[in-house]
Protein backbone atom coordinates (compact mmCIF):
# COMPACT_ATOMS: atom_id res chain seq x y z
CA UNK A 1 0.00 0.00 0.00
CA UNK A 2 3.02 2.32 0.39
CA UNK A 3 2.27 5.64 2.00
CA UNK A 4 -1.04 6.23 0.21
CA UNK A 5 -4.07 6.65 2.42
CA UNK A 6 -6.01 4.19 0.35
CA UNK A 7 -9.73 4.60 0.51
CA UNK A 8 -10.00 1.18 -1.08
CA UNK A 9 -9.49 -0.28 2.40
CA UNK A 10 -12.88 1.17 3.26
CA UNK A 11 -14.51 -0.09 0.09
CA UNK A 12 -17.68 -0.96 1.95
CA UNK A 13 -18.12 2.73 2.74
CA UNK A 14 -16.37 4.65 -0.05
CA UNK A 15 -15.51 4.13 -3.67
CA UNK A 16 -12.00 2.92 -4.43
CA UNK A 17 -9.25 5.48 -4.81
CA UNK A 18 -6.53 7.15 -2.81
CA UNK A 19 -6.02 10.44 -1.09
CA UNK A 20 -2.51 11.81 -1.45
CA UNK A 21 0.48 11.06 0.70
CA UNK A 22 3.30 13.49 1.38
CA UNK A 23 5.91 11.52 -0.58
CA UNK A 24 6.83 13.52 -3.68
CA UNK A 25 8.06 10.44 -5.53
CA UNK A 26 4.57 8.96 -5.56
CA UNK A 27 3.02 11.75 -7.62
CA UNK A 28 3.20 12.79 -11.26
CA UNK A 29 5.72 15.42 -12.30
CA UNK A 30 4.97 18.69 -14.05
CA UNK A 31 6.70 17.33 -17.15
CA UNK A 32 4.27 14.41 -17.29
CA UNK A 33 1.51 16.85 -18.30
CA UNK A 34 3.37 17.74 -21.49
CA UNK A 35 2.13 15.70 -24.42
CA UNK A 36 1.05 12.09 -24.12
CA UNK A 37 1.62 10.38 -20.78
CA UNK A 38 0.66 7.16 -19.08
CA UNK A 39 -3.05 6.83 -18.47
CA UNK A 40 -4.36 7.75 -15.04
CA UNK A 41 -5.38 4.76 -12.95
CA UNK A 42 -8.13 5.98 -10.64
CA UNK A 43 -7.99 2.79 -8.59
CA UNK A 44 -4.42 3.37 -7.46
CA UNK A 45 -3.69 7.08 -8.06
CA UNK A 46 -5.01 9.92 -5.87
CA UNK A 47 -8.33 11.67 -6.40
CA UNK A 48 -6.93 14.98 -5.17
CA UNK A 49 -6.59 17.75 -7.75
CA UNK A 50 -3.42 18.44 -9.74
CA UNK A 51 -4.40 22.11 -9.98
CA UNK A 52 -5.26 24.50 -7.15
CA UNK A 53 -6.97 27.42 -8.85
CA UNK A 54 -7.84 29.19 -5.59
CA UNK A 55 -4.81 29.48 -3.33
CA UNK A 56 -3.95 32.54 -1.24
CA UNK A 57 -0.19 32.83 -0.91
CA UNK A 58 -0.61 35.92 1.23
CA UNK A 59 -2.85 36.42 4.31
CA UNK A 60 -4.84 39.40 5.55
CA UNK A 61 -2.12 40.68 7.87
CA UNK A 62 0.96 40.07 5.69
CA UNK A 63 2.60 37.52 8.02
CA UNK A 64 2.75 34.71 5.52
CA UNK A 65 4.16 31.23 5.14
CA UNK A 66 7.39 31.83 3.16
CA UNK A 67 6.93 31.52 -0.61
CA UNK A 68 9.35 28.61 -1.00
CA UNK A 69 7.74 26.75 1.89
CA UNK A 70 4.29 27.14 0.34
CA UNK A 71 5.63 25.79 -2.94
CA UNK A 72 7.08 22.85 -1.06
CA UNK A 73 3.61 22.10 0.29
CA UNK A 74 2.34 21.79 -3.28
CA UNK A 75 5.24 19.59 -4.32
CA UNK A 76 4.47 17.19 -1.48
CA UNK A 77 0.92 16.73 -2.78
CA UNK A 78 -0.57 16.06 -6.20
CA UNK A 79 -0.72 19.77 -7.06
CA UNK A 80 1.54 20.86 -9.93
CA UNK A 81 -0.40 23.94 -11.11
CA UNK A 82 -1.68 26.79 -8.96
CA UNK A 83 -3.02 30.31 -9.06
CA UNK A 84 -0.96 32.63 -6.88
CA UNK A 85 -3.60 34.81 -5.25
CA UNK A 86 -2.74 37.43 -2.72
CA UNK A 87 -5.59 38.69 -0.66
CA UNK A 88 -6.54 42.07 -2.00
CA UNK A 89 -8.35 43.20 1.12
CA UNK A 90 -5.82 43.58 3.91
CA UNK A 91 -5.84 44.73 7.50
CA UNK A 92 -4.01 47.98 8.25
CA UNK A 93 -0.24 47.52 8.35
CA UNK A 94 -0.12 48.95 11.88
CA UNK A 95 -2.89 46.68 13.19
CA UNK A 96 -2.20 43.89 15.68
CA UNK A 97 -5.23 41.98 14.38
CA UNK A 98 -4.54 38.81 12.39
CA UNK A 99 -8.14 37.62 11.93
CA UNK A 100 -10.61 40.26 10.82
CA UNK A 101 -13.52 38.18 12.13
CA UNK A 102 -12.22 38.78 15.65
CA UNK A 103 -11.70 42.50 15.06
CA UNK A 104 -15.06 44.07 14.15
CA UNK A 105 -14.63 47.68 13.20
CA UNK A 106 -11.09 47.22 11.92
CA UNK A 107 -11.14 48.04 8.20
CA UNK A 108 -10.22 45.43 5.62
CA UNK A 109 -9.41 47.54 2.59
CA UNK A 110 -8.28 46.80 -0.97
CA UNK A 111 -4.55 47.23 -1.53
CA UNK A 112 -1.75 46.29 -3.93
CA UNK A 113 0.64 45.17 -1.16
CA UNK A 114 0.15 41.42 -1.43
CA UNK A 115 0.33 41.40 -5.23
CA UNK A 116 3.71 43.13 -5.23
CA UNK A 117 5.13 40.69 -2.69
CA UNK A 118 3.90 37.75 -4.75
CA UNK A 119 5.41 39.21 -7.94
CA UNK A 120 8.78 39.83 -6.29
CA UNK A 121 8.78 36.29 -4.89
CA UNK A 122 7.92 34.83 -8.31
CA UNK A 123 10.94 36.54 -9.85
CA UNK A 124 13.35 35.77 -7.05
CA UNK A 125 12.19 32.26 -6.21
CA UNK A 126 10.66 30.83 -9.38
CA UNK A 127 10.02 27.20 -8.47
CA UNK A 128 11.03 24.15 -10.42
CA UNK A 129 8.47 21.45 -11.01
CA UNK A 130 5.46 23.76 -10.57
CA UNK A 131 3.50 26.00 -12.94
CA UNK A 132 2.25 29.11 -11.12
CA UNK A 133 -0.13 31.74 -12.50
CA UNK A 134 0.09 35.15 -10.84
CA UNK A 135 -3.16 36.99 -10.16
CA UNK A 136 -4.06 40.64 -9.49
CA UNK A 137 -6.15 40.82 -6.33
CA UNK A 138 -6.16 44.57 -5.61
CA UNK A 139 -9.35 45.59 -7.40
CA UNK A 140 -12.09 47.35 -5.41
CA UNK A 141 -15.27 46.45 -7.28
CA UNK A 142 -17.21 49.21 -5.50
CA UNK A 143 -14.62 51.81 -6.55
CA UNK A 144 -13.36 50.51 -9.92
CA UNK A 145 -12.11 53.74 -11.50
CA UNK A 146 -8.40 53.35 -10.55
CA UNK A 147 -8.20 49.74 -11.75
CA UNK A 148 -7.03 50.27 -15.34
CA UNK A 149 -4.25 52.65 -14.30
CA UNK A 150 -3.07 50.15 -11.68
CA UNK A 151 -3.13 47.33 -14.23
CA UNK A 152 -0.89 49.44 -16.45
CA UNK A 153 1.41 50.08 -13.51
CA UNK A 154 1.61 46.33 -12.85
CA UNK A 155 2.52 45.80 -16.52
CA UNK A 156 5.27 48.38 -16.28
CA UNK A 157 6.78 46.96 -13.08
CA UNK A 158 6.22 43.27 -13.86
CA UNK A 159 5.67 42.90 -17.63
CA UNK A 160 4.00 39.68 -18.69
CA UNK A 161 3.78 38.29 -15.17
CA UNK A 162 0.06 38.63 -14.28
CA UNK A 163 -2.47 36.50 -16.17
CA UNK A 164 -5.52 36.44 -13.88
CA UNK A 165 -7.56 38.81 -11.73
CA UNK A 166 -9.08 37.85 -8.39
CA UNK A 167 -10.28 36.75 -6.04
CA UNK A 168 -12.10 40.09 -5.83
CA UNK A 169 -15.21 40.81 -3.78
CA UNK A 170 -18.54 41.78 -5.28
CA UNK A 171 -20.26 41.04 -1.99
CA UNK A 172 -18.71 39.26 0.99
CA UNK A 173 -20.92 39.32 4.05
CA UNK A 174 -18.15 38.07 6.33
CA UNK A 175 -16.45 41.47 5.96
CA UNK A 176 -19.49 43.65 6.54
CA UNK A 177 -18.30 44.33 10.10
CA UNK A 178 -14.93 45.43 8.71
CA UNK A 179 -16.30 48.26 6.55
CA UNK A 180 -16.71 46.24 3.36
CA UNK A 181 -19.71 47.29 1.29
CA UNK A 182 -21.21 45.32 -1.56
CA UNK A 183 -20.76 46.84 -4.99
CA UNK A 184 -23.97 48.41 -6.24
CA UNK A 185 -25.60 47.86 -9.64
CA UNK A 186 -24.30 51.30 -10.61
CA UNK A 187 -20.77 50.32 -9.53
CA UNK A 188 -20.94 47.26 -11.78
CA UNK A 189 -21.61 49.44 -14.83
CA UNK A 190 -18.29 51.19 -14.12
CA UNK A 191 -16.27 47.97 -14.54
CA UNK A 192 -16.23 48.35 -18.31
CA UNK A 193 -12.69 49.75 -18.49
CA UNK A 194 -10.90 46.95 -16.68
CA UNK A 195 -13.21 44.25 -17.99
CA UNK A 196 -12.31 45.39 -21.53
CA UNK A 197 -8.64 45.13 -20.61
CA UNK A 198 -9.17 41.60 -19.31
CA UNK A 199 -10.90 40.65 -22.56
CA UNK A 200 -7.98 41.99 -24.58
CA UNK A 201 -5.57 39.96 -22.47
CA UNK A 202 -7.89 36.93 -22.52
CA UNK A 203 -7.48 36.77 -18.74
CA UNK A 204 -10.09 35.33 -16.34
CA UNK A 205 -11.46 37.10 -13.27
CA UNK A 206 -12.54 35.26 -10.13
CA UNK A 207 -15.37 37.00 -8.27
CA UNK A 208 -16.48 36.29 -4.73
CA UNK A 209 -20.20 37.02 -4.69
CA UNK A 210 -22.34 35.58 -1.92
CA UNK A 211 -25.69 34.26 -3.09
CA UNK A 212 -27.35 35.33 0.15
CA UNK A 213 -27.81 34.05 3.69
CA UNK A 214 -29.98 31.62 5.59
CA UNK A 215 -32.71 34.25 6.05
CA UNK A 216 -32.73 35.17 2.35
CA UNK A 217 -30.77 32.64 0.25
CA UNK A 218 -30.83 34.67 -2.99
CA UNK A 219 -30.58 38.16 -1.52
CA UNK A 220 -27.47 39.10 -3.52
CA UNK A 221 -28.01 36.96 -6.61
CA UNK A 222 -29.15 39.97 -8.70
CA UNK A 223 -25.67 41.52 -8.34
CA UNK A 224 -23.94 38.55 -9.96
CA UNK A 225 -26.67 38.32 -12.58
CA UNK A 226 -26.07 41.97 -13.48
CA UNK A 227 -22.33 41.43 -13.80
CA UNK A 228 -22.89 38.46 -16.09
CA UNK A 229 -25.43 40.32 -18.21
CA UNK A 230 -23.15 43.34 -18.66
CA UNK A 231 -19.95 41.38 -19.35
CA UNK A 232 -20.95 38.13 -21.05
CA UNK A 233 -17.73 37.99 -23.09
CA UNK A 234 -15.45 38.02 -20.06
CA UNK A 235 -14.12 34.82 -18.56
CA UNK A 236 -15.78 35.05 -15.15
CA UNK A 237 -15.16 32.45 -12.45
CA UNK A 238 -17.71 32.46 -9.63
CA UNK A 239 -15.87 31.54 -6.45
CA UNK A 240 -17.23 28.88 -4.08
CA UNK A 241 -20.39 28.40 -6.20
CA UNK A 242 -21.65 31.53 -4.43
CA UNK A 243 -21.68 29.91 -1.00
CA UNK A 244 -20.43 31.19 2.37
CA UNK A 245 -20.68 30.58 6.10
CA UNK A 246 -23.74 32.83 6.07
CA UNK A 247 -25.60 30.40 3.79
CA UNK A 248 -25.42 26.79 4.95
CA UNK A 249 -29.04 25.59 4.70
CA UNK A 250 -29.99 26.19 1.08
CA UNK A 251 -31.64 23.24 -0.64
CA UNK A 252 -29.29 21.51 -3.06
CA UNK A 253 -31.94 21.48 -5.76
CA UNK A 254 -32.35 25.26 -5.54
CA UNK A 255 -28.59 25.84 -5.54
CA UNK A 256 -27.98 23.52 -8.49
CA UNK A 257 -30.92 25.07 -10.34
CA UNK A 258 -29.39 28.55 -10.08
CA UNK A 259 -25.95 27.37 -11.14
CA UNK A 260 -27.35 25.40 -14.09
CA UNK A 261 -29.50 28.27 -15.30
CA UNK A 262 -26.62 30.74 -15.32
CA UNK A 263 -24.12 28.33 -16.84
CA UNK A 264 -26.61 27.68 -19.65
CA UNK A 265 -27.19 31.39 -20.19
CA UNK A 266 -23.53 32.51 -20.09
CA UNK A 267 -21.06 30.27 -21.95
CA UNK A 268 -18.01 32.11 -20.56
CA UNK A 269 -19.04 31.62 -16.94
CA UNK A 270 -17.18 29.03 -14.86
CA UNK A 271 -17.53 28.13 -11.20
CA UNK A 272 -14.93 27.06 -8.71
CA UNK A 273 -15.63 24.47 -6.04
CA UNK A 274 -13.01 25.81 -3.63
CA UNK A 275 -13.47 26.20 0.14
CA UNK A 276 -14.39 23.27 2.29
CA UNK A 277 -17.74 24.78 3.30
CA UNK A 278 -19.09 23.29 0.09
CA UNK A 279 -18.23 19.77 1.20
CA UNK A 280 -18.99 20.34 4.86
CA UNK A 281 -22.47 21.82 4.33
CA UNK A 282 -23.56 20.69 0.87
CA UNK A 283 -21.69 17.97 -1.02
CA UNK A 284 -21.46 15.54 1.90
CA UNK A 285 -24.88 16.25 3.34
CA UNK A 286 -27.22 13.25 3.24
CA UNK A 287 -29.12 13.11 -0.01
CA UNK A 288 -27.03 15.82 -1.68
CA UNK A 289 -23.99 13.99 -2.98
CA UNK A 290 -25.64 12.26 -5.92
CA UNK A 291 -27.27 15.54 -6.97
CA UNK A 292 -23.99 17.45 -7.00
CA UNK A 293 -22.10 14.62 -8.70
CA UNK A 294 -24.71 14.53 -11.48
CA UNK A 295 -24.44 18.32 -11.82
CA UNK A 296 -20.65 18.19 -12.07
CA UNK A 297 -20.76 15.38 -14.60
CA UNK A 298 -23.21 17.39 -16.73
CA UNK A 299 -21.20 20.63 -16.50
CA UNK A 300 -17.76 19.09 -16.25
CA UNK A 301 -16.13 21.59 -18.63
CA UNK A 302 -17.25 24.57 -16.53
CA UNK A 303 -15.81 23.71 -13.11
CA UNK A 304 -12.43 24.47 -11.49
CA UNK A 305 -11.04 22.92 -8.29
CA UNK A 306 -9.32 24.80 -5.47
CA UNK A 307 -8.47 24.62 -1.79
CA UNK A 308 -9.01 28.27 -0.71
CA UNK A 309 -6.08 27.75 1.66
CA UNK A 310 -4.74 30.98 3.16
CA UNK A 311 -1.01 31.00 3.88
CA UNK A 312 -1.16 32.45 7.38
CA UNK A 313 2.14 32.01 9.17
CA UNK A 314 0.32 29.89 11.79
CA UNK A 315 -0.87 27.35 9.21
CA UNK A 316 1.29 24.43 8.07
CA UNK A 317 1.52 21.61 5.55
CA UNK A 318 -0.95 19.39 7.38
CA UNK A 319 -3.59 22.12 7.29
CA UNK A 320 -3.07 22.50 3.54
CA UNK A 321 -3.23 18.72 3.17
CA UNK A 322 -6.54 18.61 5.04
CA UNK A 323 -8.04 21.43 2.96
CA UNK A 324 -6.97 19.83 -0.30
CA UNK A 325 -8.39 16.49 0.78
CA UNK A 326 -11.69 18.04 1.87
CA UNK A 327 -12.18 20.09 -1.30
CA UNK A 328 -11.18 17.12 -3.48
CA UNK A 329 -13.30 14.49 -1.74
CA UNK A 330 -16.15 14.67 -4.25
CA UNK A 331 -13.76 14.05 -7.17
CA UNK A 332 -13.69 10.32 -6.43
CA UNK A 333 -17.38 10.01 -7.33
CA UNK A 334 -17.21 11.83 -10.68
CA UNK A 335 -17.32 10.01 -13.98
CA UNK A 336 -14.05 9.68 -15.90
CA UNK A 337 -14.70 12.62 -18.20
CA UNK A 338 -15.51 14.98 -15.32
CA UNK A 339 -12.56 13.71 -13.29
CA UNK A 340 -10.18 14.45 -16.15
CA UNK A 341 -11.63 17.90 -16.80
CA UNK A 342 -11.77 18.99 -13.17
CA UNK A 343 -9.35 17.05 -10.95
CA UNK A 344 -6.70 16.46 -13.63
CA UNK A 345 -6.79 20.06 -14.78
CA UNK A 346 -7.96 19.99 -18.39
CA UNK A 347 -10.41 22.84 -17.80
CA UNK A 348 -7.63 24.98 -16.35
CA UNK A 349 -5.29 24.26 -19.23
CA UNK A 350 -8.00 25.12 -21.76
CA UNK A 351 -9.04 28.30 -19.92
CA UNK A 352 -5.49 29.68 -19.91
CA UNK A 353 -4.55 28.06 -23.23
CA UNK A 354 -1.58 26.36 -21.58
CA UNK A 355 0.59 23.88 -23.44
CA UNK A 356 -0.32 21.07 -21.06
CA UNK A 357 -2.85 18.30 -21.15
CA UNK A 358 -4.45 16.00 -18.63
CA UNK A 359 -3.73 12.29 -18.96
CA UNK A 360 -6.43 10.01 -20.28
CA UNK A 361 -8.20 7.77 -17.77
CA UNK A 362 -7.17 4.12 -17.86
CA UNK A 363 -9.92 1.75 -19.04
Amino acid sequence: MGRYLCVAILASVFTSGCAFSDDVSEHRSLASFKGESACYDRKTEPYTAVVDTHLHYRPFDGRAIPFNEMNDYLSRTTVRFANVYGIGQMLPSNSSCSNYLKCPGTPVAPTTRNDFVNAANMIEHKPEGLHLTLSMTFTDLSNPEPTVALMEFYDKEYPGLFHWMGEVNLVKQAQFFNRHQAATPKDITKWEGFMAQLRLRNDPITIHSDLGNDDDPTMYLPLMERALALYPDNKIVWAHMGMSHELTTMKATQHIGIMSRLLDAYPNLMIDISWRILDDYYFSKRGNQDLYVAFMNDYSERILPGSDFVAFRGNNFHVYQQELNATSRIHQFLDDNAFRNIALGQNYFDLLKLDYQAPQICP
